[in-house]
């Protein structure tokens, strides 16, 4: 299990990094989305909105990369994936398959660094001593 969830670390990592990037450098040309998901990005757009989530993705994805703060880089991207998914689930279900792949990949991470986590699992808090 340490290899894949290496292997997702590393690729999550390039992912968010490259896709970040591009939000600000925009040396991948996307076509905007029509119809309603293009109004959502256009409002996301106009408002600055993305650049906090461009932000978000560059930093996790170097943290990733370098192997540097994962379970940090890990909650930092739980947001961003559970709103790529429900953007493509709802507006654009085109992207909807490599939206699953990179929540899948957030979930091998997940299950390495889960210990990291254990505290937000807990039914009571324990008092101290």
């Amino acid at each position: 299990m340490r290899i894949a969830s290496a292997v997702a670390r590393y690729l999550a990592g390039a992912i968010f990094l490259v896709m970040g990037l591009n939000g600000f450098l925009h040396f991948i040309p996307f076509p905007p989305p029509a119809g309603v998901a293009g109004q959502f990005m256009g409002a996301l757009y106009v408002s600055h909105y993305l650049w906090v989530i461009f932000a978000f993705q560059v930093v996790a994805g170097a943290l990733l990369l370098i192997n540097r703060y994962v379970p940090l880089a890990v909650a930092m991207l739980a947001p961003v994936i559970f709103n790529i998914l429900t953007f493509h689930a709802l507006m654009a279900p085109s992207g909807l398959p490599l939206a699953l792949v990179v929540a899948l990949l957030w979930v091998l991470m997940f299950i390495e660094v889960q210990s990291a986590f254990a505290g937000l699992f807990q039914s009571r808090l324990q008092p101290r001593a």
